[in-house]
């Protein structure tokens, strides 16, 4: 970032701080009344979070993360912009957070059709070299996007203003997303006909049937790729593969069934689609790295 832009983001980043402490009085995430647009903070360093990324922007205001998005890591923190253009699995860690000092920032869950429009009526930028080649960008914020983020922010001081006001700035959002550093992988995933588009496909019916069995080669004729070509362009996207994606969807329900709704392992293990409780104990202790009861019994300790 340049040191007008680095300038322009501190001037813009200290009264958003102090919004968002406003906004935020404790540790969480709120989804606000602009629809799509929330905000969270964490005061503590927890235990890492299992969770699946939806197509979304985030702007950090203040604190460091650790993330792995996919089998890639990240570590981030004040003045980046994670942009994630499909379904990805994550699981991050929250660095040196404290009451008096908590990790702060904003979000949008990107609208799919909008972005599918806007990519159809703009031009696309010119290619830099630098363009990620994977479903996901992270990059410094740009001034622009931030200053964006910050009337959406004081949007909620002015409800009445929210459905004039809100489509627009989030409409913004988007324009400048698609004509930024993150624009080339976001149309390809948006535009229908394109390779990501049809791994973008893929991925959304994963999501919806994970119990199912899957074989490889039909996935793939689901959304008319041959099957090399479908597993190329999968693996690039998401940095797994087809089978790898299903597991990790099925290994997160699983450990969010026996967290959060109390379930045993054995029953966990059926309501993903496991037939085999060996498989599913083997594959859990693999991605965890021990199994599921120990697992659960730490995870709960840690979050006491």
């Amino acid at each position: 970032m340049g040191q007008d832009n680095q300038t322009g983001f501190e001037n813009k980043n200290d009264p958003i701080k102090e919004k968002l402490l406003k906004w935020l009085p404790e540790s969480g995430e709120y989804q606000t009344p602009v629809n799509g647009f929330f905000l969270f903070r964490k005061n503590e360093c927890e235990c890492p979070e299992n969770c699946f990324y939806e197509p979304a922007v985030g702007v950090i205001i203040q604190g460091q993360k650790h993330s792995y998005i996919g089998s890639r890591e990240y570590r981030y923190g004040e003045g980046y912009c994670l942009v994630n253009g499909i379904d990805l699995p994550a699981k991050n860690t929250i660095l040196d957070a404290t009451p008096d000092n908590p990790f702060l920032g904003m979000g949008i869950r990107l609208d799919k059709s909008l972005t599918t429009q806007l990519a159809a009526e703009i031009p696309p930028p010119p290619k830099t070299g630098n363009e990620p080649d994977c479903g996901l960008s992270l990059t410094r914020t740009d001034p622009d996007i931030l200053d964006a983020f910050a009337r959406l922010l004081d949007l909620l001081e002015k409800p009445e203003q929210i459905p004039v006001m809100a489509p627009m700035i989030l409409r913004e959002i988007h324009y400048r997303l698609l004509i930024g550093p993150q624009g080339s992988f976001l149309r390809t995933v948006n535009t229908f006909g394109t390779q990501g588009n049809q791994v973008a496909q893929a991925i959304s019916w994963l999501r919806n049937n994970y119990k199912e069995p899957v074989q490889v080669d039909e996935l793939a004729k689901k959304v008319n790729m041959a099957t090399s070509t479908f597993h190329r362009h999968f693996k690039q996207l998401t940095s797994l593969s087809p089978l790898q994606f299903q597991k990790r969807l099925r290994l997160y329900e699983a450990q969010r069934l026996m967290l959060v709704e109390n379930e045993y392992a054995a029953n966990a293990c059926m309501a993903v689609g496991y037939e085999s409780p060996t498989q599913f104990n083997r594959e859990y202790k693999r991605l965890f790295g021990e199994p599921p009861s120990r697992n659960i019994n730490k995870v709960r300790e840690l979050r006491m």
